[in-house]
């Protein structure tokens, strides 16, 4: 049996029906109730109802390449995102990303306190950052990067100096709105874990290309275009930090207690085995 949910476009209600919560949209991986945050259904529901209910979705954060890879540059782990997209905003201003700056020029910006929603904050890894956008800014004066698919100009960005798999597939999808590559940070990787679509023995820091796999995959067999799917997972995850700590928790407690179940198991099944040896052991000293 199907199961079904409305999506209220203005004055037009879209029915939009997905299989059962009990069926597998991929081998092992159920799609759960529409209604069940964050089960397969819920994630194709969101996609959908986000598809027919706002505008096509625009990722570009800057006017040109160089002003996007300064962008994602300038963001990433470790700063939050109003910082970057203000360190970003504050560069583009001064016409930073036109020119190929030395990187003593971007430190000396970058060391400067920033407004961001009317708080000075100050920009962390300044010098880190400087050097990596300058090395960036000068080689894309340089040569023309391929534009073929998302994963060509990915491959190309991660030659850069600071700029690995997770910084380049964003530059890749928002320049390109490209669907063959995934930004896999730590609420992708999270509602992957809670879905049940990612292999939990694999790391981005040694199996990016793996995961992004079977993210794609995923995307495949829930029928959405993996680049609506990153950014719905995205948005939905950061905006609910208290509630995934939580589903986190219950995991790693369920988790545990079927370690020390099958763990007293095994306790039990040895001390029988030993149980019943010890009573052919008397047994025989009896018959002796």
């Amino acid at each position: 049996m199907s199961q079904s949910a409305a999506v209220f476009a203005g004055a037009a209600v879209i029915q939009v029906d997905l299989p059962a919560p009990d069926s597998e949209a991929l081998p092992g991986v159920r799609w759960g109730a529409i209604e069940a945050f964050p089960t397969p259904a819920y994630w194709t529901y969101q996609v959908l109802a986000k598809r027919l209910c706002g505008a096509p979705p625009r990722y570009r954060l800057g006017a040109t390449l160089a002003e996007e890879v300064g962008a994602c540059l300038l963001g990433g782990h470790g700063i939050p995102a109003p910082v970057g997209i203000a360190a970003f905003r504050k560069l583009q201003s001064l016409g930073i990303f036109e020119e190929t700056p030395t990187e003593l020029a971007l430190f000396e910006l970058l060391s400067r306190p920033l407004d961001v929603d009317g708080r000075l904050i100050k920009y962390r890894f300044a010098r880190q950052k400087a050097g990596y956008l300058s090395a960036a800014l000068v080689q894309l004066a340089r040569e023309e990067p391929p534009m073929s698919s998302g994963r060509a100009l990915r491959d190309w960005l991660t030659r850069l100096p600071g700029i690995g798999y997770k910084t380049a597939s964003w530059v890749a999808r928002n320049w390109l709105d490209a669907d063959d590559v995934a930004i896999l940070d730590i609420h992708i990787l999270r509602a992957g874990t809670l879905a049940g679509f990612f292999d939990e023995h694999l790391s981005v820091e040694r199996h990016y290309l793996e995961l992004e796999a079977q993210f794609l995959r995923f995307a495949e067999a829930i029928g959405v275009r993996s680049s609506e799917l990153d950014a719905v997972i995205w948005f939905e995850m950061m905006s609910s930090p208290r509630t995934i700590t939580e589903l986190m928790g219950r995991r790693r407690d369920s988790e545990s207690l079927n370690r020390l179940t099958k763990s007293l198991a095994n306790n039990h099944s040895g001390r029988t085995r030993a149980h019943k040896g010890g009573a052919d052991t008397r047994q025989a000293r009896l018959i002796d």
